[in-house]
């Protein structure tokens, strides 16, 4: 069932939702996570991108005018309680669904509700939950009521939208990309947390530190894992909570890769560095470090794919070829058997030639496209299917690569008209780059010669 709210005002609206979800509970017994639940948008901690002076999501709040979104980041980093916010901001009816376990009943449901609220002369936000989950039945019921206004979407997801996320749902919503919170951040919600809610209980630096760590930017987690402290704690007739007693109390959930300068993250950075720095040796001791600790093989297998393409590129394409198969190999025999693939492909990648020249001209190109304005096809590269296209002048005064001397069409442009020739994709001088760049050097060189002799036919003329 969506989880509604029609009475009045903020407070009261949230506190009808929780109803539903949490009768019997008061006080210190609602969740530390529900009761530290920010009010006001300046009251979130972390997302300082999209909520400071003048971005965009403040923009939106004080804008007055409600619009589809969807929320795209990990979890524990206050999707749903922007949502929240952003029905108190204007006023509206908050109504909560999840894509997985709401069906074709509940989208009926909201919409009924939202009909409703709508005659009184109420908004109604809509918020879905893992709204790539969605599938075509739901969209169908969903979609017209998003087209007539009858109700604000507001989608969350921790997948990728461009990849997950129906086209339809996506066209109709601005994306935000929110972040996991930062060391900095984490410590102020634990002060937060720790002066309001946790009944005068006191931390040490040491614990204050591993617990900041093991949430490791999940603002959700860290609350969870401070009540678990805190209830420990009062069993054991505690007033103060060190290291030690962290460990004790979580120990498993604990990485051994943790605060003590051991991080997750500073370690899965130390064996990108270690590739990058063609250190086999450094390189393998992270990995077993990693391994070690307990982080996922599959995890790591998608990371040293995307090292071969980042570091080694063209220079050794068979770097890429070696790091699909381990992980491959890996699907195939799982541990301890396919950790094994996985470090020769590390070995491998940290002696292979290394370029970064396709990563860093990917980046440009992406960069210069979305500060540059929408430039159409030259006729001469689009289709010509049909006669009318023909006869408008598609596909005229193409040349056709193979049938040019050396199988290059010396003097053509690719590039939009009125747009200077560019040269983002820079070869470096190692591995096979080094045959790429001298090709290029010769294909350019032979366009030179083409508008050498197009310009002095033209002054013939």
């Amino acid at each position: 069932m969506p989880r509604r709210t029609r009475s009045e005002g903020p407070a009261a609206d949230r506190s009808a939702a929780d109803g539903e979800l949490f009768p019997a509970l008061v006080g210190d017994e609602i969740p530390l996570a529900e009761r530290l639940r920010p009010r006001t948008i300046d009251e979130v901690i972390g997302q300082s991108h999209l909520l400071g002076p003048g971005k965009p999501l403040r923009v939106a709040f004080e804008s007055g005018r409600p619009h589809s979104m969807i929320f795209w980041g990990p979890p524990g980093v206050g999707k749903t309680t922007l949502a929240r916010l952003m029905a108190d901001a204007f006023d509206a009816q908050f109504i909560a669904i999840s894509a997985v376990l709401g069906g074709v009943k509940e989208i009926r449901e909201a919409v009924s509700a939202a009909q409703v609220a709508r005659e009184r002369g109420r908004r109604t936000i809509l918020f879905v939950d893992e709204v790539h989950r969605f599938n075509k039945a739901q969209r169908d019921a969903f979609l017209p009521h998003v087209e007539s206004g009858l109700f604000t979407f507001i989608g969350a997801t921790t997948e990728n939208p461009s990849f997950e996320v129906n086209s339809a749902l996506l066209s109709r919503a601005s994306v935000y990309t929110l972040q996991s919170l930062s060391e900095e951040e984490m410590g102020q919600l634990f002060d937060r947390a720790a002066s309001s809610a946790l009944g005068g209980l006191a931390f040490d630096e040491a614990a204050r530190s591993r617990l900041c760590g093991v949430a490791d930017g999940d603002a959700r987690k860290l609350l969870n894992l401070l009540e678990q402290i805190r209830t420990a704690a009062q069993a054991a007739g505690r007033d103060t909570v060190d290291g030690d007693f962290v460990n004790a109390t979580l120990a498993q959930q604990l990485r051994r890769f943790d605060k003590g300068g051991d991080a997750f993250y500073d370690q899965i950075s130390a064996l990108h560095k270690s590739v990058r720095g063609s250190d086999p040796d450094a390189a393998l001791y992270w990995y077993c470090r990693m391994l070690d600790g307990g982080a996922d093989p599959r995890y790591l297998a998608r990371r040293i794919v995307r090292m071969a393409w980042e570091d080694i590129g063209l220079a050794d394409p068979r770097g890429a070829e070696i790091a699909l198969s381990a992980a491959e190999t890996y699907e195939r025999l799982g541990s301890p058997e396919g950790e094994l693939a996985l470090a020769n492909a590390v070995v491998y990648l940290a002696v292979a030639a290394k370029s970064n020249a396709a990563y860093n001209a990917y980046n440009a190109v992406r960069a210069f496209i979305a500060e540059d304005g929408s430039r159409p096809v030259p006729l001469h590269l689009r289709n010509a299917p049909t006669r009318l296209m023909k006869e408008m002048g598609f596909g005229k005064e193409y040349r056709y690569a193979h049938d040019e001397a050396e199988g290059y069409a010396a003097g053509e442009s690719y590039l939009p008209e009125g747009m200077k020739p560019q040269r983002w994709y820079q070869p470096v001088e190692r591995g096979l780059e080094t045959k790429i760049g001298e090709k290029l050097a010769h294909l350019r060189q032979l366009d030179a010669e083409a508008r050498r002799r197009k310009k002095a036919g033209d002054e013939g003329k």
